[in-house]
Parts: C-alpha cells; structure tokens; sequence
C-alpha cells in the first residue's frame, strides 16, 4: 500500500504528467505536493493492472480504484433501520442512540457498527425542518402563545365586530396542536384556554413554556421571572410546571412560534372569508379546521402530529386531575380591627388573633377563603350583599361569641330558671323598648343580681318591681339594697286624708 491513499483525481494527475508531459517523479510529486515513493507506487500499480495513457472515458473512479487495488473488498450497501422510526423511538424517556444501536445489531449482526450508525441518523436528520431537528421528549413541553393575528366576531345586535385572540399549544414531541378563540388575553381568558388544552390532549405535560404574558407572568426576568398566583396554583392543581421562555428569545418557545405560523395559514387563513356571530360559532369552525390540520402529514416525515401524539405524547402525559381547575381570583388585604376583611363591599370574618395581619383573598364564583401566610384560616359563601358581614362564631373572641348568645327566648328561658317573677320582669322590659336588644344588657345585670343575692331575693325583689311598675336594672338594685324584698308588698291602696280647712285652700265649688 502507498504511504497515503490519494484520490481518484489525483491519481489521473499523476499519470498523465508521467505519461503524456513525460515528467520525472520528482517532478511529479512536486506538481501533485505528494512523495516520490507514492509517485512510484502508483505507477507501479498502474503498470501491473495494464494501464495505458489515456485512461478510457467509459473508466470511472469506482473502475479505476478496483484496478488499482484489486485486493481491496467493495462491501455491498447494508441494511439501516427506518431513520423515521430511529427519531420517534429517541423522543421516548430514556431511549439513547446507543440503545438503538444495540436492538438493532441483536437484529442485524452484519450490520454497522455504531459510529457509522450515528453518521447516517445525523445525515438524514440533518435534512428534516429545523422545528424537527430540536430534541423533545415526549410528554415533557407544551408550548403556548397567543397568534400574532384575530379573528373578527360580530355582535348581532350592534353589528361591531369585536377581535378573537386565537391562543395555540403545541406539544414539543409530536408538533400535537390545540388552538382556542378567546375574547381577550386576560388571566381569566388564560386560564381557561390552558385548561381547555389539558383536556383537549388527555393529559397534562411536565412543563409548560410560555410567553412573558402580562397574564401569565407578573414581572418577566431572565433568572427569576414572577408568576401571577392564579396561573401558579393552576399549575399546582394539575402538577405541572411553569418556565416562561426568556424575554426576546423566541428561539426558547419555537415550537409554539412554528405551531402560530402553520395555525395562521391553514386555519385563519381558511376562515378568512367566513363570517361569525358568536365565540362558539368561532370555535366550532376552529375545531373542524384542527382536526384537518393534526391529521395532514409533514412535508419530509411519512407521519402525522396525530400519529406521533398517538405513538409519543399521549403515553408520557400525566393523568388529569379529578376536577379540572376553578379559576379564582386573588387579593392582598389586610384584617380590620373587627377582624373582618372586605371584599367589593362585603365583609367576611377571619380568627380575631388575626387583627392587623396582612393576608391573602382567594376568591372563586362561589367561595371566599382567606389564607395567612400561605395557610387558609377561613372559607366563606361568596356573597354580593354590599355592606353586609359574614361572620363565623369560631372566629369571634370569647367574650364576643357570649355576646352571639343573647337572644330574647334564651334570656326568657334563663329568668325562669330564677322563678315566675323575673321571667315576667324581663319579658316586660323586652316589650318596653323599641328593640328587644335594648334590653339585653338590662335584664342580664338583673340575672346576675341572683349571684350577689340569691335567687329567692331576686324573685321577691322582681315581684316587688313589677307591682310598680320600676322596670329597670337599678330599680332591682335599689329594692335589694335597701331590703325591701324582704317587706311584705301590699295590693291595698291608702285611704287619702282629708284635707284641713283653711282660708286660702279652695274648694271643687270655687272653679264652677
């Protein structure tokens, strides 16, 4: 063998300046910047295959090499596996190159080795899109991003057409696509459109990319970007995680940036000329369209993103939860004195050891709850009654939950535990004012006059009270005092004396 294996061209070179220009080897390996003992060893060989100047038009390099070196063994091409099937199995979790190298040599023993392997997956995917070239694995990202463009939808009684956002999710294995009109970008319209998608696809990914969205992300950074509260308890509810692509780099989400482009040509291109009254009607039509566009095949692999979702994703997703996500809204507050904290108006109750401590309001169509520190301390009925308290008796201190107890029939039913005349005591001063609770602390004070004394005094100073007519607190005081509980009352009235006879008293007579 020559000391380095020139190319085919190279050798043509070689003979023809020895044989038609009649040049020294020296100079021929100048020429050719080559060595004379290659010079003369191709020359060599040339002289044992017969060779003669010039070498025949109808003699190809592959003629000429086997001529040359007639021991050298040209190996027939050898079997591949399907490279289409080689680059779903890789997006599987924990399938490597090498292991598919390994199946495939069990298969085929004669086959090759695994750095030729390697080399002829990378040539073919080297000639398939760029958005296909990115490593996926299955069920691990979905993209989701609003399209550049909307749709118009027209109110039927007015006539304005409003503008449809068209939010799209794609999932990073398969190219899988949701897409969703929505009649604004905002949290709740977010929310939705990701729930949506989870149930549209079966299953929730590992990770969800987003765009900084304003709705979605409350202050974008490069390191720590701040997620808005309700879009992270969505991504707890459903076990997934959230990592906003970077600001200015679409390259991060270019799944979803492809998915927005092929989604803008072969559905809102396809609904340009159609007109819709309602987001329902836009939705139906959007659904129609998708399940076109999922099952249509890619331009350079024999597949569809249905297929692939099928074959990939579909296998990887997490299960959904029981319920999907109830979008709630979140408020900072802070507990009033009353330990009750507002919202639009209305005002709900936390534990009273609460007072002053910043807190945080969850509110949903039907519930309030109250969370300190991340923690609920308290759940109420939502409630639309402005001004209005919603208190629970648990919350209250314990002097304030007595307070909850005084009611006239549980007054009533405490004075006659003392006796007949002070049921009847209380029972009047209740009718005597306007509203019962007037009295309430009245008669609670007259009660507990039945401590200090005892209830047998109590009584007898009650009937005392009510003979005439004293119906308050220190009139019982004062007949307790003063002992004249212990007099005995009398029902008889006094005679009134005569009046003594004087000049200047007048009589009846003097005024008729």
């Amino acid at each position: 063998m020559p000391a380095e294996r020139l190319s085919m061209r190279t050798i043509r070179e070689v003979l023809r300046l020895k044989w038609e220009q009649s040049l020294t080897n020296r100079q021929i390996a100048a020429s050719c910047r080559i060595a004379r003992s290659t010079v003369r060893e191709y020359l060599e060989r040339a002289a044992r295959a017969g060779l003669a100047w010039p070498v025949g038009d109808e003699l190809d390099d592959a003629a000429l090499e086997r001529l040359l070196f007639p021991l050298a063994v040209v190996l027939e091409p050898r079997t591949l596996p399907s490279m289409e099937e080689v680059h779903r199995e890789l997006k599987r979790p924990g399938v490597t190159l090498k292991l598919l190298w390994l199946e495939y040599k069990a298969s085929s023993p004669e086959g090759y080795q695994y750095t030729q392997f390697c080399v002829h997956y990378r040539q073919w995917r080297a000639r398939l899109d760029a958005c296909l070239r990115q490593d996926h694995r299955a069920g691990e990202k979905l993209f989701v991003d609003y399209a550049g463009v909307t749709i118009p939808v027209t109110d039927p009684a007015t006539g304005q057409a409003n503008p449809a956002y068209l939010f799209v999710a794609t999932l990073g294995a398969s190219n899988y696509t949701f897409c969703w009109a929505s009649a604004s970008q905002s949290l709740p319209d977010w929310i939705d459109a990701h729930v949506r998608a989870f149930a549209f696809f079966g299953g929730v990914p590992a990770i969800c990319v987003p765009d900084n969205l304003k709705a979605g992300v409350s202050r974008a950074c490069r390191y720590e970007p701040d997620l808005n509260p309700a879009y992270q308890e969505m991504a707890r509810h459903y076990g997934t995680v959230i990592i906003p692509a970077r600001a200015a780099k679409p390259r991060d989400k270019a799944k979803v940036e492809s998915a927005v482009l092929v989604v803008e040509r072969w559905i809102v291109a396809a609904l340009r000329n159609r007109s819709f009254f309602s987001l329902a009607e836009l939705n139906r039509a959007i659904a129609e369209k998708l399940v076109e566009f999922n099952d249509r095949k890619f331009q350079k692999l024999d597949a569809t993103r249905r297929s692939l979702f099928e074959a990939l994703d579909r296998p990887a997703l997490k299960p959904l939860p029981a319920t999907p996500y109830e979008y709630a809204q979140w408020k900072k507050a802070r507990v009033n004195i009353d330990y009750h904290v507002e919202f639009e108006g209305h005002y709900y109750s936390v534990p009273y050891q609460l007072v002053k401590e910043p807190v945080e309001l969850r509110i949903t169509g039907h519930t309030v709850e109250i969370l300190f520190k991340g923690r609920r301390v308290a759940s109420h009925a939502r409630s639309g009654r402005r001004g209005a308290h919603t208190t629970e008796s648990a919350h209250m201190p314990k002097a304030h939950q007595r307070y909850l107890q005084w009611t006239p029939s549980r007054i009533l039913a405490w004075a006659a535990q003392t006796g007949p005349q002070t049921a009847a005591l209380v029972a009047a001063i209740l009718e005597a004012r306007r509203h019962p609770e007037q009295g309430f602390r009245s008669c609670l004070g007259i009660l507990r006059l039945g401590k200090r004394y005892s209830p047998e005094r109590l009584e007898a100073a009650c009937a005392r009270a009510l003979a005439c007519r004293a119906l308050s607190y220190r009139s019982v005081e004062s007949i307790l005092k003063t002992g004249l509980d212990r007099q005995a009352a009398t029902d008889e009235p006094s005679t009134p004396k005569a009046l003594p006879l004087h000049p200047n008293i007048r009589g009846k007579a003097y005024y008729h």
